[in-house]
C-alpha cells in the first residue's frame, strides 16, 4: 500500500487512526499497540500477503534470539555464537531474496550455464527491517538492549510508517516510547505537526518528484541505445538527482508525520544533503539513519580509524561498497558504492593534507558555494550509475555529459523561454534544495535535527488553509500513482 494512494489516505489511515485513538481512551496500555501491529501487518500484506508469514517468522526468531542474548547468566562465548548465528541467518534470508538471481546470472554469464531458475520476488522493505533486527541483536549481545516485551518488539519492526523504506530506527529510539503514557495521549501540537509533515512529503512526492521523473525517465530509457547530446544527458541526470531527493525526502517526511499522528517520534532522515560542502558532509545529511547504521555496525567493527590511515581508507571503501550492494543487486550499485568510497577517501586525504600544511578554510560565501558545487557534481555523476539499468547505459550517459556527442541538437535560442521550460524548472528546484530550509528546519527551527520541546512553527489558521489547499491539489494528481524509489531496495 502506498502513502500516495486513495486507499491509504481515504480508508486505511483514517480507520487505523480513529480505532487507535478510541482504544487509547479505554485505558488499556496494550490494546492500542496491538491494534497498530495488526494494522501494520495488513498494510504490509496489501501488496503480497504471502510475505506476511515470512516477516512474522523472522520477528519471532529474532525476538527469541534477543531474549537469549539478554539473559544475564549467558557466557560471552555462548552470546558470541548466538550473535553469529542470528546475523548469519538474517543475512542468508536477505541474500536469498535479494542477491540469489544476481549471483546466478553472473555465474551463468561466466560459465555459460543456464540454471533455469525463476526470478525471486523481493519482499518489500526486507533491507530495512533486516538492518533493524541485526542492530538489535548486536546491541543485545553487548548489553545495550534491555529485555522488551514481544508486542513492543513486533511494533518496533512492523510500525507501518517506517516499515517499507525507513528510516532505519534503533530500538532505543522506538521501544521506550511504547511504555510512555505520552504516546497514548492525544496532542494537538503533534497532530498538527504530523499533518504538516505528511502534506509536505506528499507534495514533494506527487508534485515535484513525479514531475521530475517525466524529465529523467525518457533520457535514461534511450541512453544505452542512442547518442544523447550533452544538454539532454545533463537534463536527465540533474532531473534524476532532484527526483530521488524529493522522492525519498518526501517519503521520510510522510513517515515522520504519520508517526506523530500516533504519538510516536521517528528520527529525521534528511538534512538538506545538497547543501553539503563535501562528501563527508553529504553522508551526514543524506539517509542519515543508514549512514549511522553503516558507521556503528560496519565501519567501527571493521576497525574504523583506529588502525592507521591506510586501514581507515580500506574500511571506508568496504563500508560504502557494502552500502552500494545493500541498495540493489546490480553492478551499477557496486560502482555507485565504490565511487562514494573513493570520494570519501579523497575527502579525508585532502583534509589530512590541509591539516598537515596548516591550511585553513576561509569560510567565504564564494568558497562555500564552490565546495557545494563540486560536491553536487560528484554526487550527480554517482547518481547516474544508481539510476541506470546497466553499466553500458550509465557509461552512455556519462559519455554524452562530457559533450562528446555535441551540446545541443539545434542552435540555442535563448529568447524562447518556453523551449527551455524543463531546464528552468530543474534549475529552480535545484536552487530550492540548495538554499531553502528543509521541512524540519521550517517546523522545528534552525538545525532541525531533532524534535524541539517548543517548536518555532505554529499551526495557525493561515497555515491550515495553505496545508489544506496543498493537500487537495495533490489529491487531483493521484490518478497516476507511482511507487517510491526506495521501495525497490
Amino acid at each position: 500500500m502506498l502513502f500516495n494512494s486513495y486507499v491509504f489516505i481515504g480508508a486505511f489511515l483514517p480507520i487505523t487512526l480513529v480505532v487507535y485513538r478510541l482504544l487509547c481512551l479505554t485505558g488499556h496500555t496494550r490494546l492500542p499497540f496491538l491494534w497498530l501491529v495488526v494494522a501494520s501487518l495488513f498494510f504490509y500484506g496489501w501488496w503480497n500477503p504471502i510475505h506476511v508469514p515470512l516477516l512474522m517468522a523472522s520477528i519471532v526468531a529474532n525476538y527469541l534470539l534477543g531474549m537469549k542474548l539478554t539473559e544475564p547468566g549467558a557466557s560471552a562465548a555462548a552470546k558470541r555464537s548466538l550473535l553469529v548465528f542470528g546475523i548469519t541467518a538474517n543475512l542468508v534470508v536477505l541474500a536469498y531474496f535479494k542477491y540469489s538471481m544476481f549471483i546466478v546470472d553472473n555465474v551463468g554469464a561466466l560459465t555459460g550455464l543456464d540454471f533455469g531458475i525463476q526470478a525471486v520476488v523481493l519482499p518489500l522493505g526486507i533491507s530495512f527491517f533486516t538492518f533493524q533486527k541485526v542492530a538489535y541483536l548486536v546491541d543485545a549481545a553487548e548489553g545495550k538492549a534491555s529485555e522488551y516485551r514481544f508486542l513492543d518488539y513486533c511494533l518496533f519492526v512492523t510500525f507501518f510508517p517506517q516499515l517499507i523504506a525507513g528510516p532505519i530506527v534503533h530500538h532505543r529510539e522506538m521501544m521506550p516510547q511504547f511504555r510512555q503514557p505520552e504516546a497514548m495521549r492525544f496532542s494537538h501540537a503533534d497532530f498538527a505537526m504530523g499533518l504538516t509533515f505528511f502534506v509536505a512529503g506528499l507534495w514533494k512526492k506527487v508534485v515535484l518528484a513525479d514531475t521530475l521523473a517525466g524529465f529523467a525517465t525518457p533520457v535514461f530509457a534511450v541512453a544505452g541505445e542512442q547518442a544523447l547530446t550533452a544538454g539532454e544527458a545533463w537534463t536527465g541526470a540533474l532531473a534524476y538527482s532532484l527526483q530521488l531527493y524529493f522522492d525519498f525526502s518526501g517519503y521520510s517526511d510522510m513517515a515522520i508525520g504519520l508517526a506523530l499522528l500516533f504519538g510516536i517520534r521517528l528520527p529525521f532522515n534528511f538534512d538538506s544533503p545538497y547543501k553539503s560542502v563535501n562528501i563527508i558532509d553529504f553522508w551526514r545529511r543524506w539517509h542519515m539513519t543508514l549512514s549511522r547504521f553503516l558507521r556503528d555496525y560496519l565501519y567501527v567493527p571493521l576497525g574504523g580509524n583506529r588502525k592507521g590511515r591506510g586501514r581507515r581508507y580500506v574500511n571506508l571503501f568496504l563500508t560504502m561498497l557494502i552500502g552500494g550492494l545493500w541498495h540493489g543487486a546490480a553492478w551499477t550499485f557496486v560502482i555507485w558504492g565504490a565511487l562514494h568510497g573513493t570520494f570519501l577517501i579523497v575527502n579525508h586525504g585532502w583534509q589530512a593534507l590541509r591539516s598537515a600544511l596548516g591550511w585553513q578554510s576561509s569560510g567565504s560565501a564564494a568558497g562555500i558555494w564552490v565546495a557545494r558545487g563540486i560536491t553536487f557534481l560528484c554526487v550527480t555523476i554517482a547518481w547516474v550509475f544508481f539510476r541506470a539499468e546497466s553499466v553500458g547505459e550509465a557509461m552512455g550517459m556519462l559519455h554524452a555529459m562530457t559533450g562528446a556527442n555535441g551540446w545541443t541538437s539545434a542552435p540555442l535560442n535563448l529568447g524562447d523561454l518556453y523551449e527551455y521550460r524543463d531546464q528552468i524548472q530543474i534549475a529552480l528546484l535545484l536552487a530550492l534544495a540548495m538554499i531553502a530550509p528543509n521541512t524540519q528546519e521550517w517546523i522545528m527551527g534552525e538545525g532541525g535535527r531533532r524534535f524541539a520541546a517548543v517548536p518555532r512553527w505554529r499551526f495557525t489558521p493561515v497555515w491550515a488553509g495553505v496545508a489544506a489547499a496543498c493537500f487537495l491539489f495533490t489529491l487531483t494528481r493521484l490518478s497516476a500513482v507511482s511507487e517510491f524509489i526506495y521501495f525497490n531496495f
